[in-house]
């Protein structure tokens, strides 16, 4: 039996059909065709799928579809500031300081690191080096190491701060 779900994803009211056992990593990479939002263990374990549903940080893998009926959902793509210019290439600070610090690499982690700052940041704006690390600990990268992570959200927090 589908399911129709009425939520907001990113600002915009979206609806969509799923299957009970359907994760919201599902549908918003299958159904509503926003693949930033990435499957790295489908257990909860690694963050890649790191979304945020009224505002808590969450593993979308672990979310089903039908429980975010009526919610406010954030990911990736609703990162960088909207603008009227449809073609504007606009970051959000949180993205530029991940391109000047080399904060990536192959880029399966990145969004769910991004998603996950963002939250923090939010909460707090002026973290130190300590939170930050504990905050992001439910994120797993292979390739970068986290410093250069760690050192991107401290410069995109101070520069936030200063704005």
């Amino acid at each position: 039996m589908k399911h129709h779900i009425t939520t907001t994803v990113n600002g915009d009211e979206v609806e969509f059909l799923c299957d009970t056992d359907a994760t919201l990593l599902d549908i918003l990479r299958n159904d509503l065709d926003m693949t930033g939002t990435k499957e790295g263990c489908a257990t909860g374990d690694c963050g890649a799928c790191s979304v945020t549903i009224d505002g808590r940080l969450v593993c979308a893998c672990l979310v089903l579809g039908v429980e975010t009926a009526g919610k406010r959902i954030e990911t990736i793509e609703g990162m960088a500031p909207r603008s009227a210019d449809a073609k504007s290439d606009t970051l959000h600070p949180l993205q530029r300081k991940f391109l000047e610090h080399a904060a990536l690499q192959c880029g399966i982690c990145t969004p769910g690191f991004l998603v996950a700052a963002k939250s923090l940041l939010e909460k707090n704006p002026d973290p130190t080096e300590t939170e930050v690390r504990y905050w992001l600990a439910g994120n797993l990268c292979r390739c970068t190491g986290y410093d250069k992570i760690v050192r991107a959200v401290m410069d995109a927090a101070a520069e936030m701060r200063a704005a």
